[in-house]
């Protein structure tokens, strides 16, 4: 099998490459040698290990989004800095690649001067979703490790936020001393409703709110699950409370993994609002080919 084209999603943690038809999609694969475990002349054998037999004798065109572009990463791709559209034609960065039947062009990312920040991969997904949702106008919400919220109009991110909600969970529910509590991958819908509610009412106290679980689990019991989960719901909850600005009285669009949004899309349609929900890996791929038929 030849692919006419290969996608690549580079991130910190994995690296993921599909194989592109005509018709979509002819394979996926994936490996856990994301940007942030390898070396500057490592990045060309990692994708070659999972792409080298679906090359044939001409240069294959290999599209990448994500942390590829770092200034860790194979190569910088410069930030382009909004407002303006997630991706644009002709913005790619060539990628130095030793094997001539690898022909990789690397997608910048976004920045913002003021408040600073910056993205990278989510562009795309921007772009995907722009494209599987013609003229939507609204905020586009992509939760994960590092979540954003960006203000979409007329086709280009006016300006945006991140959040280290996904990574600040990691960090509590495994190192803090939270951690003794959390041994538990069961949800407790209950419980996240609570820390939800708890953190936008009282966002003030959100410090004394996460001990309030260390506290609870060796005087009251409080079971894991319970625990793991209101935690989820007390970091969510300040992170919409911060975001209210973008979110409130908006047309929201929610792009991210099934369960994480889902949690999301929980969360607002208690404060009111009405969410819509995409696949990332869907936008990924939508946006990728965007830019390359641009």
């Amino acid at each position: 099998m030849t692919p006419d084209w290969i996608a690549v999603d580079w991130g910190t943690s994995h690296l993921r490459v599909f194989a592109m038809g005509t018709d979509g999609i002819l394979a996926e694969r994936g490996s856990d040698r994301g940007m942030g475990k390898l070396a500057r002349d490592e990045f060309e054998p990692a994708i070659l290990a999972l792409v080298e037999d679906w090359l044939g004798p001409m240069p294959m065109q290999i599209v990448v989004c994500g942390m590829a572009g770092a200034r860790q990463g194979w190569i910088e791709a410069p930030y382009r800095t909004v407002p303006c559209p997630p991706v644009a034609k002709g913005a790619f960065i060539a990628a130095p690649a030793q094997n001539q039947r690898l022909k990789v062009q690397i997608l910048p990312g976004l920045s913002q001067e003021t408040p600073a920040d910056v993205m990278r991969g989510e562009e795309t997904q921007i772009a995907g979703a722009l494209a599987l949702l013609p003229g939507f106008d609204g905020v586009i919400c992509l939760p994960g490790t590092h979540s954003k919220w960006a203000k979409i109009s007329a086709g280009e991110v006016v300006s945006f936020q991140t959040f280290m909600t996904g990574e600040l969970f990691a960090l509590i529910s495994s190192q803090s001393v939270l951690r003794h509590g959390m041994v538990s991958e069961t949800w407790d819908e209950a419980s996240f409703a609570q820390g939800l509610s708890d953190a936008l009412s009282r966002p003030e106290r959100f410090a004394a709110q996460l001990f309030a679980l260390r506290a609870e689990g060796l005087l009251k019991a409080l079971p894991p699950a319970s625990a793991r989960s209101r935690l989820s719901g007390l970091l969510i909850g300040a992170e919409l409370a911060a975001s209210k600005p973008y979110w409130l009285g908006q047309d929201i669009l929610l792009v991210g993994a099934k369960t994480l949004s889902a949690a999301y899309a929980s969360a607002l349609t208690a404060q009111g609002a009405t969410p819509r929900i995409l696949d990332d890996t869907a936008c990924t791929l939508a946006g990728l080919f965007a830019v390359r038929s641009q």
